[in-house]
């Protein structure tokens, strides 16, 4: 019985070093310039300056567009986020679905419509003009500080319709709204 419960000691032990030293499986960024059609690809970057367009587009994680770069997005599936900052311009069309939130700040130009939205999203202190346009969002939609003009027309929003501190005020209309329509929003 010593030896057996011994050679188990000394196995796991062995086992747990060789995890130790194998480092864990990390999920591939792909970088994109110019078009990709329908792949699926693990992260997609969009690097800073760099034009990419996705049609049909399969993301099983995140999108990050970096600054100064643009994203045109047609019949995407992103299972996580899309994320931009001090981008020039975003674009998500019609008949895309995002699992996560669509997230872009200190940005340019940006339009998501027709889009299903899981999570949020979050316009926040762009300089160009904004619009969500008849998109299904399960949870907020969140408008902060922009001075480019938001229009946000025909959504279904699952929570909150939030607006603060834009000039000049979002414009738009018949939003169905189950949270409360907030500040600058409260009668869009």
């Amino acid at each position: 019985m010593k030896i057996r419960s011994r050679s188990l000691v000394i196995a796991a032990a062995l086992s747990g070093m060789l995890a130790v030293g194998v480092p864990a499986a990390q999920a591939e960024e792909r970088s994109c310039r110019g078009t990709l059609g329908s792949i699926t690809v693990d992260n997609l970057r969009v690097p800073s300056g760099a034009r990419c367009e996705l049609n049909g587009t399969r993301v099983k994680g995140t999108i990050k567009v970096e600054g100064n770069a643009v994203l045109v997005a047609s019949n995407v599936r992103v299972v996580g986020n899309v994320q931009a900052e001090n981008a020039a311009r975003v674009v998500v069309r019609s008949g895309s679905t995002v699992g996560g939130s669509v997230q872009l700040k200190q940005g340019g130009a940006a339009r998501v419509v027709g889009t299903t939205v899981e999570g949020d999203i979050q316009f926040e202190s762009n300089r160009r003009a904004l619009a969500a346009l008849r998109n299904t969002v399960g949870g907020n939609i969140q408008v902060f500080q922009n001075t480019g003009g938001v229009e946000i027309r025909g959504n279904r929003v699952d929570g909150n319709l939030q607006c603060k501190s834009n000039n000049p005020a979002p414009v738009g209309g018949n939003n169905i709204v189950k949270g409360n329509k907030e500040d600058q929003c409260s009668r869009l």
